[in-house]
């Protein structure tokens, strides 16, 4: 065990259990590592590969967050966001967000019956655990603010009446990185929303050749299969999961350094943008995921680095020398967080 651990135990571990991540819920360290380990094992059972998106996405769950995910169709968004659904018995929504794509077809609206002579309430399909919104720079931004509200305060107010989103309630809005015409690009405000953003690369040869296997054996269409997923956990268990990483111990030091990455950016004079106190808020809130799924009770620096990228990707702008050079913003992350001192005792 290095230093910086051993320290932080011996000065961090709190006496008053009313600081303790295990307080008031039923549920250990050990058992909520063990069924996020069941979950990430039930959801290979129908995606093949795209082990950083899953880890990612495990990551948004457990804290709380929503995600961002870009990449070309066909590389399993919706099918994953099914199978983490189908291993908590949770609901699943999914939105195709297009021009005409209007807020009350996301959040609901009141209808009038002539028989009863009375308003009754629709609820729309945000009223779910997981939201697949596919291609959300589709739809103009009245539409996208709609959602962006909800995503915030976790609830929706319809014709005066406010409704609490069930819980747990989480995102995933997906962009197509390279089609960007008669889009609506979000503006930065809103992307601040998103806990994280997740880059979805192609699979390697050995993953599409046993997708490919996989989908077409004694199959028609394209159906999406989820079948071989079992349900292992309630929604429950996923609320109480979430209640506990919300106490897992982060040390002053690694506060701070949180916030010393995230002002880099801002200092950093080849960047137009750098990001915001929830960019700080947002590594410590991923980081307490990482040191659960690392099966630790306390957060380490490695836990920041390790969700850095996708934790700021979305929240820096680069300057257009930059692009012309070929960087990218995981690139300029990277040297940022090299040059950032890591607090050890």
């Amino acid at each position: 065990m290095n230093t910086f651990h051993s320290e932080f135990i011996a000065t961090e571990t709190p006496r008053d259990s009313s600081h303790d991540a295990s307080a008031n819920h039923p549920y250990t360290l050990e058992q909520v590592f063990q069924f996020s380990q069941h979950i990430r094992q039930e959801i290979a059972h129908a995606l093949v590969g795209q082990d950083t998106a899953v880890y990612h996405t495990l990551i948004a769950l457990f804290a709380g967050g929503h995600i961002l995910i870009e990449g070309i169709p066909g590389l399993g968004k919706t099918l994953l966001m099914r199978a983490l659904a189908k291993t908590f018995n949770g609901g699943f929504s999914r939105i195709q967000f297009t021009p005409d794509l209007m807020p009350s077809d996301v959040t609901g609206h009141a209808l009038y019956d002539l028989k009863t002579q009375e308003f009754n309430i629709r609820k729309g399909p945000v009223f779910t655990h997981l939201l697949l919104a596919d291609e959300i720079n589709r739809s103009p931004a009245k539409t996208q603010a709609a959602l962006l509200e909800v995503m915030q305060e976790n609830q929706v107010t319809i014709e005066g009446q406010s409704f609490v989103l069930p819980s747990p309630f989480m995102v995933m809005a997906t962009q197509n990185s390279i089609e960007q015409e008669g889009t609506y690009p979000l503006p930065d405000a809103q992307l601040d929303r998103f806990l994280l953003k997740i880059i979805m690369g192609y699979p390697t040869a050995a993953e599409e050749s046993q997708l490919v296997a996989a989908v077409t054996h004694e199959k028609m269409g394209n159906i999406l299969n989820v079948d071989q997923v079992r349900t292992i956990v309630t929604h429950h268990d996923i609320a109480a999961a979430q209640q506990y990483v919300a106490r897992i111990l982060v040390d002053q030091r690694v506060i701070d350094y949180a916030v010393r990455i995230t002002r880099a950016t801002r200092e950093d004079r080849s960047l137009l943008m750098g990001a915001g106190p929830r960019g700080a808020i947002s590594l410590v809130r991923a980081a307490r995921a990482a040191a659960m799924l690392a099966q630790r009770n306390f957060v380490i620096p490695e836990d920041v680095k390790s969700v850095a990228h996708a934790v700021l990707r979305h929240r820096i702008t680069l300057s257009p020398a930059l692009y012309m050079e070929g960087y990218t913003a995981d690139k300029v992350l990277s040297r940022l967080v090299e040059q950032i001192e890591v607090p050890r005792q």
